[in-house]
């Protein structure tokens, strides 16, 4: 998994065989600084697309197919004794229908060549998850609920299972016969950029610079304002609606405010829009790399109180494993003709096998 904070290659070694799902190693594959701004620049439009586009899907591969090996070496398993891999590939554009794109103008592409993981790895590759939902009318996203449901549904439980990556996310699950899931909005990719572009960090450890700050209502209100937020399930998000041009034009037309200030008010967006799709649940579980950012969790705890507030490690599976181990479930209902989406969360035709597979 790579997701739209690219900061990492996350690879998870698992055993879902005879119906059980059980994590067995993990790895985590640093981007170097030239590849993490080759994947930034093909995030929007600019000149040369396809020619630099075609030379970091290679790129992307190789370390995809590096962080394959390291997790299989630090693991001792061989690679014949692997099924298949399940890469998500990184996602440069994701164009979802809504009121402004119909089914047939809308798109999703990732990239990672998984011609090149299979043909290094000699393991069959599974990959191109979103298309074949958006094909069916969906929004290609979030595909995560239907593996939260299978790793994290309790009889006569309401629970919730928030991601936060760069964007967030969340699955609300009645037990294991009702589930709903979308996109809330921005979770880390706002705070990461306002750093970086300040104090030259990657992220807000623990969130410890923006609670020296104070959310600004002015500001809080113009974010909350963006009209993502007022639509309907099903939607989804990404760099494209939510990144830091768009954060500073905003903060131009407002009178100047201290940087820690602003960070301040760009945490609160993310615990504000997320508390707001938790509504139907009696626990709450997070995972990604917003669960390390202590101060994000302070405010959803204080925010959803009395509900319990925990990361995913309460039941069983790490913070940072969540979403790479996901996608070797996803890979394994290819591989056996099952749905890898939920209809009533993407907003599909109906349920699809998703993905394509790669032969050894």
């Amino acid at each position: 998994m790579s997701g739209t904070s690219i900061d990492s290659v996350d690879a998870a070694l698992v055993d879902c065989s005879a119906g059980k799902f059980q994590l067995l190693s993990v790895h985590s594959e640093a981007f170097s600084a030239p590849l993490q701004r080759g994947i930034i620049e093909l995030c929007s439009a600019g000149p040369n697309e396809i020619e630099r586009m075609g030379l970091v899907d290679r790129q992307l591969g190789i370390l995809f197919v590096s962080a394959v090996e390291r997790l299989l070496a630090a693991a001792g398993v061989q690679r014949e004794a692997v099924t298949a891999i399940g890469s998500h590939g990184q996602t440069i554009r994701h164009r979802p229908p809504d009121s402004t794109r119909t089914a047939i103008d809308s798109f999703s592409c990732q990239i990672g060549d998984p011609n090149t993981i299979a043909e290094n790895t000699g393991i069959t590759t599974v990959a191109d998850f979103r298309r074949r939902d958006i094909a069916a009318g969906g929004q290609g996203a979030p595909l995560v609920p239907l593996f939260h449901r299978a790793s994290f549904a309790e009889a006569g439980v309401k629970r919730a299972i928030v991601n936060i990556g760069g964007m967030a996310n969340v699955s609300t699950l009645d037990g294991s016969e009702s589930m709903t899931g979308y996109d809330t909005g921005p979770g880390n990719i706002l705070l990461d950029g306002w750093i970086g572009l300040h104090r030259q960090l990657k992220c807000d450890i623990d969130g410890a610079w923006a609670a020296q700050g104070r959310p600004i209502a002015a500001v809080l209100e113009r974010l909350l304002a963006h009209p993502f937020f007022a639509l309907p399930p099903p939607k989804s998000t990404g760099r494209e609606d939510f990144n830091l041009h768009w954060l500073q034009e905003l903060l131009a037309q407002l009178p100047q405010q201290a940087p820690a200030d602003v960070q301040a008010s760009l945490l609160e967006l993310t615990a504000r829009s997320i508390s707001a799709a938790v509504i139907d649940a009696d626990e709450v579980y997070i995972c990604g790399g917003g669960a390390h950012n202590k101060h994000l969790v302070q405010r959803l705890q204080a925010l959803l109180h009395p509900r319990r507030v925990d990361s995913t490690g309460a039941l069983g599976i790490g913070p940072d494993w969540v979403e790479a181990s996901a996608f070797a479930w996803l890979a394994q209902q290819c591989l056996q003709g099952r749905p890898g989406n939920d209809a009533g969360v993407t907003g599909a035709a109906g349920p699809r096998v998703l993905g394509a597979i790669y032969h050894a």
